[in-house]
């Protein structure tokens, strides 16, 4: 199945951007609920991550559904990987940072080459 082309290409990439976001919130409340013992904490959790989904739902309108996916995976993974730094204190080994750039070049890498198709397939 191919994605449909739009007139505002952009806006699946914004909900993408938003896809991703609340998959941060969601899995942070679901560490925040584990460490506190926090039902509400699973409450935000639940509603961050069902969001997520819809919003990756209506990003795969118009971008690759593997794209979509690995973006929001590894984007997602690098957030929650600087929230627990930042916010639960965890500590990153060296081989994880590198892990975790190879895979946003990786990741940038891949959205390139869908932007580069999607302007082909525009010109064509």
């Amino acid at each position: 199945m191919q994605t449909q082309p739009s007139s505002q290409p952009w806006l699946g990439w914004a909900f993408l951007l938003v896809a991703i976001l609340t998959e941060i919130l969601g899995t942070s409340f679901m560490a925040y609920a584990a460490r506190t013992e926090s039902y509400w904490g699973y409450g935000v959790m639940a509603a961050a991550l069902a969001l997520s989904y819809y919003f990756l739902s209506l990003a795969i309108r118009t971008i690759s559904v593997g794209v979509a996916y690995a973006a929001w995976e590894a984007l997602g993974l690098a957030g929650l990987a600087l929230i627990g730094v930042y916010l639960f204190g965890e500590t990153l080994l060296t081989q994880e940072i590198i892990g975790l750039t190879l895979s946003v070049v990786g990741i940038a890498c891949v959205v390139s080459g869908e932007a580069d198709e999607q302007t082909q397939e525009q010109t064509a």
